[in-house]
């Protein structure tokens, strides 16, 4: 007779074991038509499951976004499964996981699919879906399950089996209609609970376990949400992001560019150089109001202090490494290590600290060339870099300073949603659970007297201590992890630090590793994208340009340009032989904030016709009200 509590904290007894979508028709019918599936003390569970003891029960629905994308996203690659093999007898299938925003599934098959196959398989798809088929899990001897698919041909599956599953244990498959797979589930009730809200997206070639030895597979992608306005949203971010791709904008802005002598390092031309100039610019204001002094430390360091730091173990196969007489030298992946070589230059007393170096960072990083994505995914990169040194007793000033200083950079680049997540000890790690425990208990002090919401990320922390993860979303939705806290009460130690304590005692200082922008390179890339190239006037490497409509006014802008350029603004003066309309289109298309136009009347007021990059007619303004409006526009930093 289990006892069932609900999340709303009531209880209901039932006299025999009983199915979690059971409960949800006692609880009423229309919780049982949404329910997708249960949790179960905690674990995630079908609609089918039996409960027989007392368990605390809820029940999922498609409110529950996340855990109801997954399944979605799960039942629709088994779908897809189903469609290809309906479709083309004679294909294996390998895995097919929920993956961000979407699904896959391998598959074995000699002749490739088309564009075309995608259309059949997509239609097949949504058959299956009106069939509505049970989705039902069943449980086999493994040996029994080896054989049911060797017979069928699916020597893949066979292999996942002796791989995964451990001899003696039994195997779960789920069956939809004639079709089934191994899989662990749990899954939704029915296929048609899928609904519309999918699509395939493209295909693409996917060793077998990732390795080139073994055989090429082809690989179906698709994306999968709650309904057919969500998949239409989602079609339509990708519209966008590709719109406001920072790789074509920075050609077509004459930014930067990629070449292949050259993988992963970007090209900066005149005006990417301008931009990139005015982030680090106000970076380096942001270290002077804190307190920061800005240090610089070598490309190349001996091998043995990555080893010391402990960076070579987890690191190496990702570092650029050379030999120079007889020693083996890596080129810095990160900072760290050498901040601490200059904060043991003199010993250190209690009362120079807190101490914060901070440092624009060049590192190199031996990036697969499959994963390397313009200024997003490089090899060669700069961290907007600092680490303070201070006592535990110091420590909570100095993370609550660093949350505030987050907050604002991003707040001035126009970013104002902003997620957090406190990343915990992995296990591969370095010190003991003692220093962990403390690390862990700062930061997360910190969060909770500013009143923040927080994830808890158990595990993803830093090998050598616990993180806050600051994450930005831009004007399309999209999700960019970008600052980092990290707490460290181990590298130091392991490096030499110390410093003399009010008792005369020596004492290992505490290490905060922070990062605002992270890569300055990723986040440029980021600042095109979330405005679409129109980048506010305060970075714009262009502010504005000055145009004439006939000769007869080339003087006047010269002098215009010049006064401008004198009040420290970034203009251009277009005295080309062109129509005015032709060039205010050019310089609309290049971003540039304002167009200010001089013809004859202009020239004989001392004026100019003021438009902005979105076409709107500013009107007639003379060059100290201009001044003026530019002025106040950069010093709010105005979006």
């Amino acid at each position: 007779m289990p006892i069932i509590s609900l999340p709303d904290g009531s209880q209901r007894a039932f006299d025999a074991p009983v199915r979690v979508c059971d409960i949800a028709a006692a609880i009423g019918p229309g919780l049982a038509r949404a329910a997708l599936a249960g949790r179960v003390d905690g674990r995630l569970v079908d609609l089918s499951c039996p409960v027989t003891e007392d368990a605390a029960v809820e029940i999922v629905t498609a409110k529950d976004e996340s855990v109801a994308l997954e399944l979605l996203r799960h039942d629709a690659a088994h779908v897809m499964a189903q469609a290809v093999q309906e479709l083309y007898p004679g294909t294996q299938v390998t895995i097919g996981p929920a993956i961000e925003n979407g699904f896959y599934y391998d598959f074995a098959r000699d002749e490739p699919f088309t564009p075309d196959d995608l259309a059949a398989i997509e239609g097949r798809m949504h058959e299956i879906v009106a069939r509505d088929l049970p989705i039902t899990r069943e449980v086999w001897d493994r040996d029994e399950a080896k054989r049911l698919f060797a017979g069928i041909g699916e020597r893949y599956k066979v292999e996942i089996i002796d791989d995964i599953i451990p001899a003696g244990e039994p195997v779960t498959l789920y069956r939809q209609g004639d079709w089934f797979d191994v899989c662990r589930g749990p899954h939704l009730p029915s296929t048609g609970r899928l609904g519309n809200g999918f699509k395939l997206m493209k295909v693409a070639g996917a060793y077998w376990r990732g390795d080139a030895r073994n055989a090429m597979l082809q690989r179906i992608y698709g994306t999968a949400w709650r309904d057919k306005k969500e998949l239409k949203a989602y079609l339509h971010r990708l519209e966008e992001a590709e719109r406001r791709d920072h790789r074509k904008l920075g050609k077509a802005l004459d930014l930067f560019h990629f070449q292949d002598e050259a993988p992963g390092m970007a090209f900066w031309h005149a005006n990417g150089r301008v931009l990139y100039r005015q982030v680090e610019g106000y970076m380096r204001e942001k270290l002077q109001d804190y307190g920061y002094q800005e240090v610089e430390t070598p490309q190349l360091l001996d091998r043995s202090l990555w080893e010391r730091s402990g960076h070579w173990e987890k690191f190496a196969s990702d570092m650029f490494t050379t030999q120079v007489d007889d020693r083996d030298y890596a080129v810095k992946p990160m900072n760290c290590p050498g901040h601490i070589q200059l904060y043991n230059q003199g010993l250190k007393s209690y009362r120079d600290l807190p101490l914060r170096l901070a440092e624009f960072g060049v590192v190199h990083r031996n990036e697969p060339s499959g994963t390397l994505h313009g200024l997003m995914r490089a090899r060669r990169f700069t961290q907007d870099d600092a680490h303070v040194f201070c006592t535990e007793d110091q420590l909570p000033a100095e993370v609550d300073t660093l949350i505030d200083i987050v907050f604002a950079t991003y707040r001035d680049f126009g970013f104002d949603s902003i997620e957090l997540a406190l990343s915990t000890r992995p296990a591969q790690r370095v010190g003991s659970d003692e220093l962990w425990d403390k690390g862990e208990a700062a930061l997360e002090q910190s969060l909770r007297g500013k009143g923040l919401e927080f994830l808890i990320k158990p595990g993803e922390g830093a090998f050598y201590g616990p993180k806050i993860e600051f994450t930005l979303r831009d004007s399309i939705g999209r999700h960019w992890q970008c600052g980092t806290i990290q707490v460290d009460f181990s590298m130091p130690g392991r490096l030499g630090a110390q410093y003399i304590a009010e008792d005369n005692s020596r004492q290992v200082p505490v290490m905060i590793h922070r990062a605002i922008l992270g890569s300055m390179e990723r986040f440029i890339g980021i600042l095109i994208e979330h405005y679409a190239g129109a980048l506010p006037l305060w970075l714009a490497p262009v502010q504005a340009v000055v145009l004439n409509i006939t000769d007869r006014q080339g003087e006047y802008v010269s002098q215009v340009t010049k006064a401008l350029r004198d009040k420290g603004f970034r203009v251009e003066p277009d005295l080309r032989n062109e129509k005015i309309g032709y060039k205010i289109r050019e310089h609309t298309l290049q971003r540039v904030p304002y167009l200010l136009v001089a013809g004859d009347r202009e020239v004989e007021q001392q004026t100019l016709a003021v438009r902005d990059r979105q076409g709107q007619d500013l009107g007639v303004m003379d060059v100290a009200t201009l001044v003026a409006r530019l002025q106040d526009e950069v010093a709010n930093r105005s979006h």
